[in-house]
């Protein structure tokens, strides 16, 4: 069968990205553990956020600003960009500003004005749709994604001021979170900061700080879960037309010649491809980016030069250069002609830098051309980022030479942390099989080998402290070593430096991946490692010399002090990383049990041996054997032997259930529970029981959770939903094709995500012991470094357990190790997760090719839904809609997906 020709592009390019994704950089992608990870799904942006800061830039441009200046101002004020969704939303907020079309301007120009009252900011209710209707139905128009969270709209007022150094102090931690601070982390915080109480009623009285900060409830149900903003004050010596930051030499120098260069704009992609030229110094490596735009555009401007320069009449020689001029010069290869800016001219030659390719060169000056204007209209493609992390360290020879060997050549992908004139990046090479974080690798560098943890086979060990074991069997030891003493030595000295210290200046506003800062552990500063961010305020942590991993706020984190920064960071990781030898370390190997008892047994004692059996270099892998006496002579006393003879090891069948269902000895109920129907493809094919991302929806009734504690678990309020016929914001989190695909209401994101962090910070925390687990329980679940809520679906004999996303409608597996009971805390808000249908169409089976057209146009994207029919269900996930889809991003149109699915249909059918 032929695909219609509208189509074949869009499904050619979709089967093309999934044949890559195997190669694609984990960062890229959310199913697998991301190296820089963030949530899985796409935050909305808060409007009364903007809408506050809006009103500040206006205020300061009270003649008014064309609209098209607004993203590039608001950047520049507040750091971070303007929501796409606020552009399309101005002439809504009449309370905030006025927006005109001056008949004399280009019809796409727009100038924005205060509103003339401006006192109070009220939210654009979502339920308020523009008036004129469009629709190919006459049912209400839907609207575009306007969903805000509203705010309470007062509190008390204060018995008092607020003393006047104790805002000051406020507004110096709030410009150190500029992507907003919990407003409960903030006594904490000023404590730790300051060697002072907060006043007790500032958080009952936040808007005694409206004034240095902008007061956000994502959650209007809880007040005293506010976010706080910091307000960014205008430079008085800011340029005065708002440009960013003064004349660069470059810019200075690039003004002696006749031609005006456009300046490069940063890529808009979150993970932008670049190739890196060279780098003298970290803090300022010289590279281009990579795809449409930039180096394409480039190779298309380099082809027309040839073309041009080719013809004897365009030859222009430029005979007597100037220092800064921009010429076109002939390279090495005859052929290429390429763009350059003179450096310096010497009697027969002339040193220049090519300047879209980012390296010098001394020529003869018989190369040099004239540069025709219309080659100037690309910007510059070499360009400069700092690399985050090793700014004290930017020209350490140990540092560059790493880079060089890593990077210099190759094409990477850059994590921009944060666009400026110089972007402070962190850069990954994801050629490999596991991502590689330049900038960690550069850092480690620096680390004096003589202080790792020694490895030697056929050595013992006493007096080694196990610091932790983790679920699949691996422990981390910290074995008495010239490092270990060394480090505690540099950690006490820390310890009293930051007791001494009351400055704002060492807390981390900027967490990245790979980035060593410090954190407490067991009340005491210690070294982490930041592996995973949950958005911008929960960070996973790796306590590096005990290997013991974490979830925190980012309140909690500090930077190296300067006086210890350098021992610190020389000073490699002390947590020695073992498995215990004879014994498998892989999923479903260790039993919870198996795992629980070595805990009590190795890390309660106080003097633990070992003996290394073996080492696995390239992981820096012990094999040892461990003993909880001195007596490593024999390793018939160790643990490895103990664990090998024991039920716990042998009997698997008691911890690892199957999958017809709980054995009698975890009193499961007396009628056995069946595991789900593997479900249909949209070809009709069965799925096989492994594949848990694309489902039917899910079926199976709530019971009685087992184990403690015993009572049932009180399941959230069922999630309200509009009247039939109405319209209702949605983000499409999971869509197979129109048969069956997941929604999440727009309005109670912030909420979810407000959740999402709270688990985090609870469930990582938690000790791990082992949840007897049986089908259709509700719990909680760690998926890749996030944890949900879920159903469970099936428990299989290997350990693993099927499970069924409830707040974003996907299937997964995990090891029964990573599930955790659902405290009653966390079933206050209803599950997110609404299975659909589309719709407008009748039923049938989908092919491949049609369910590739849906999911391109829905899945991963906020649209308008209109509700036409609720299927009731007794259990919540049972639930299923009929709704319309219409995409609203289109100024000109509203796309109705139920037409596009339609028409190709029909035009499969004619094609057939």
């Amino acid at each position: 069968m032929t695909l219609p020709s509208r189509f074949q592009k869009e499904v050619h390019a979709h089967l093309f990205q999934n044949q890559q994704q195997s190669n694609a950089p984990s960062i890229l992608n959310e199913n697998t553990t991301p190296s820089k990870p963030r949530l899985p799904h796409s935050a909305p942006y808060s409007p009364r956020l903007v809408q506050s800061r809006l009103k500040e830039v206006l205020n300061k441009h009270s003649n008014g600003l064309w609209v098209s200046k607004l993203p590039q101002l608001y950047r520049e004020h507040y750091k971070q960009d303007l929501p796409s969704e606020a552009l399309k939303d101005l002439e809504h907020w009449t309370h905030i500003c006025t927006v005109e079309k001056p008949c004399s301007t280009k019809p796409q120009e727009l100038l924005l004005y205060p509103a003339k009252e401006t006192s109070q900011i009220i939210p654009h209710s979502a339920a308020t749709p523009p008036t004129h209707d469009k629709s190919p139905f006459h049912h209400k128009k839907p609207q575009t994604q306007r969903s805000s969270s509203t705010s309470k709209s007062s509190t008390p007022a204060s018995p008092k001021d607020l003393p006047p150094d104790v805002k000051q102090k406020l507004g110096e931690l709030l410009l150190k979170y500029s992507s907003g601070l919990w407003a409960h982390a903030l006594p904490k915080l000023y404590q730790d900061t300051y060697k002072c109480k907060l006043p007790e009623f500032v958080l009952d009285h936040l808007t005694l700080l409206s004034d240095i900060c902008t007061i956000d409830y994502p959650m209007p149900d809880n007040p005293k879960r506010a976010i706080l903003y910091a307000k960014v004050v205008e430079d008085e010596n800011r340029n005065p037309s708002g440009l960013a930051g003064s004349e660069t030499k470059e810019a200075v120098e690039r003004s002696l010649s006749s031609q005006t260069v456009p300046p490069l704009v940063i890529p808009r992609e979150e993970y932008p491809s670049v190739l890196v030229v060279e780098a003298g110094d970290t803090n300022s490596v010289i590279l281009r980016y990579i795809g449409e735009g930039y180096s394409k555009a480039q190779e298309k401007l380099e082809d027309e030069m040839r073309e041009f320069y080719g013809q004897d009449s365009n030859k222009v020689a430029l005979t007597s250069p100037l220092t800064g001029q921009l010429t076109a010069v002939r390279a090495e290869e005859e052929e290429e002609i390429l763009r350059a800016q003179v450096c310096e001219v010497m009697a027969d030659k002339v040193k220049v830098y090519y300047v879209d390719h980012g390296f010098s060169e001394v020529i003869s000056k018989i190369k040099l051309f004239e540069l025709h204007e219309k080659f100037c209209r690309l910007p510059f493609q070499a360009t400069k980022c700092k690399l985050a992390g090793l700014e004290s360290f930017s020209q350490e020879q140990a540092v560059l030479k790493r880079f060089e060997s890593m990077a210099t050549g190759k094409i990477l992908l850059a994590e921009i942390l944060v666009r400026q004139e110089v972007p402070l990046v962190v850069l990954y090479d994801t050629s490999q099989d596991d991502d590689i974080n330049i900038n960690a690798a550069c850092m480690k560098a620096l680390q004096d080998k003589s202080l790792e943890s020694p490895l030697k086979v056929n050595s013992a060990y006493m007096n080694v402290n196990v610091t932790s074991v983790c679920s699949d069997g691996t422990i981390y030891c910290q074995v008495p070593s010239r490092g270990l003493t060394k480090l505690n030595e540099i950690l006490e000295k820390t310890e009293n430096y930051l007791h001494s210290q009351v400055t704002s200046e060492l807390l981390v506003s900027r967490p990245f991946c790979g980035k060593i800062c410090l954190a407490r552990y067991k009340g005491k500063w210690s070294r982490g490692e930041i592996t995973n961010l949950h958005g911008s305020r929960v960070v996973d942590i790796l306590f590096v010399d005990v290997g013991v991993q974490a979830s925190i706020e980012v309140t909690e984190l500090r930077e190296i002090p300067p006086p210890t920064l350098r021992d610190l960071i020389s000073t490699p990781a002390q947590a020695l990383k073992c498995c215990l030898a004879d014994l498998p370390v892989s999923v479903g190997s260790w039993t919870p049990d198996a795992v629980q008892w070595l805990r009590d047994t190795a890390l309660h004692c106080s003097d633990c041996s070992l003996k290394i059996a073996k080492v696995d270099e390239p992981k820096r892998l012990a094999h040892v054997y461990l003993f909880t006496s001195k007596n490593f002579h024999d390793t018939s006393c160790s643990l490895n032997q103990q664990l090998a003879d024991s039920n716990l090891w042998n009997h698997q069948k008691d911890v690892f259930l199957s999958s017809r269902g709980p054995s009698k000895s975890l009193n499961a109920p007396t009628s056995p529970a069946t595991i789900q129907t593997p479900s249909l493809r949209s070809d009709g094919q069965e799925k096989a029981p492994h594949t848990p991302k694309r489902m039917s929806s899910p079926l199976g009734s709530q019971s009685t959770p087992p184990g403690s504690p015993p009572e049932q678990l009180a399941l959230p309020p069922l999630l309200e939903l509009p009247e039939i016929g109405q319209n209702l914001d949605v983000f499409v989190s999971v869509a197979c094709h129109p048969g069956h695909f997941v929604l999440q209401p727009w309005h109670d994101m912030y909420k979810l995500v407000d959740l999402m962090g709270e688990m985090i910070l609870h469930y990582n925390k938690m000790e791990e012991k082992p949840l007897k687990v049986e089908k259709n329980q509700v719990c909680a679940a760690k998926v890749e470094n996030n944890w949900y809520r879920v159903l469970v679906k099936g428990v299989l004999t290997n350990g693993l357990v099927s499970v069924f996303q409830l707040d974003y409608g996907k299937h997964e597996l995990v090891s029964c190790t990573q599930l955790r009971p659902l405290t009653q805390e966390f079933c206050q808000l209803p599950f997110q997760a609404i299975t659909a249908q589309l719709a407008g169409l009748k039923p049938r089976q989908w092919s491949e090719e049609a369910s590739i057209v849906f999911r391109n146009h829905v899945e991963k994207k906020p649209l308008v839904g209109q509700l036409e029919s609720v299927q009731e269900a007794s259990q919540p996930w049972d639930r299923k809609v009929v709704i319309y889809l219409v995409d609203t991003s289109q100024e000109e149109r509203d796309i109705w997906l139920h037409d596009i699915m339609a028409e190709f249909t029909d035009e499969m059918s004619n094609a057939a």
